[in-house]
């Protein structure tokens, strides 16, 4: 299953789409299993794609309990995320929320086994977990809330597993990102390189400019060619030099082997090896 998770996140694919993807995968698995398919049953899955540009959170679960954000005031609040049932039951319909954070939040991700035992229930659970993260201050790391957690709600006599996650959301300043949008039109490629390499020069990253260029020509010019509007590019200057070409197909790219007499299909090999993924 995790296997799985992580093919489907190369995808990019958006939260709902890949717990329904990953739905299927188990249904086939417990189907080719047999009675050794109940060894897995009752495996669910939260999954969350956070974008540090616009600060948005999009999140979709199956059979899991939802995240926890701790604002910078002390605020507390669970995500009123539409439930799902657990992978593997097929033909379901899975739901995403998208969410906006600010600068300083504090994302939580937890499992039942760290609030639910024969000795307590979940509702008992949750209301001791927003008690303790709502003591939290905003110089406190994730992972001494990690350790908090760990040590005020672990119930006695536990029988799960626990697995505890958090993250304070930092999102990218605004002189650290450029985003554009580009037609379907055959001069765009030319703009788009222009517009890239003028970029880089305001961030002093003249000498990364052919490559990126180069770069953005091929993914511009695949997604004109095999995508459709809108077509979006953007550049981020983080701790890395970050190219990123987006469309409305729901295809992803992907390196193909090229025959000696093809006149294409040669694009995203290069760039596979100008770049780092």
């Amino acid at each position: 299953m995790r296997g799985a998770v992580r093919t489907l996140a190369d995808l990019d694919l958006s939260p709902d789409e890949l717990l329904t993807h990953l739905d299927d995968q188990m249904d086939r698995f417990l189907d080719e299993r047999g009675d050794e398919g109940s060894l897995v049953t009752g495996a669910n899955c939260l999954y969350v794609v956070y974008d540090p540009v616009s600060r948005r959170c999009r999140m979709a679960r199956a059979g899991h309990l939802p995240p926890a954000v701790v604002s910078m005031d002390g605020g507390v609040d669970f995500i009123d995320l539409p439930g799902g049932p657990l992978p593997g039951v097929g033909g379901v319909v899975f739901e995403e929320c998208e969410i906006t954070l600010s600068d300083g939040d504090l994302l939580v991700l937890y499992t039942d086994g760290l609030l639910e035992s024969p000795a307590q229930d979940l509702d008992t659970g949750l209301r001791r977990m927003r008690d303790t993260l709502s003591r939290t201050l905003p110089s406190v790391t994730p992972q001494e809330v990690c350790d908090t957690l760990i040590r005020e709600l672990l119930p006695p006599g536990r029988q799960d597993d626990v697995a505890v996650l958090a993250a304070r959301m930092s999102g990218l300043d605004m002189d650290c990102h450029v985003t554009w949008d580009i037609m379907a039109q055959d001069d765009m490629v030319g703009q788009a390189r222009e517009l890239t390499a003028r970029q880089l020069a305001c961030w002093g990253l003249e000498e990364e400019s052919f490559t990126t260029e180069l770069i953005v020509s091929e993914l511009v010019t695949n997604a004109m060619r095999h995508g459709g509007e809108p077509i979006t590019l953007r550049l981020i200057r983080d701790d890395n030099l970050i190219c990123e070409v987006s469309d409305s197909s729901s295809t992803s790219p992907h390196v193909r082997r090229a025959q000696d007499t093809d006149e294409g299909g040669r694009g995203l090999y290069l760039v596979t090896q100008l770049t780092r993924n």
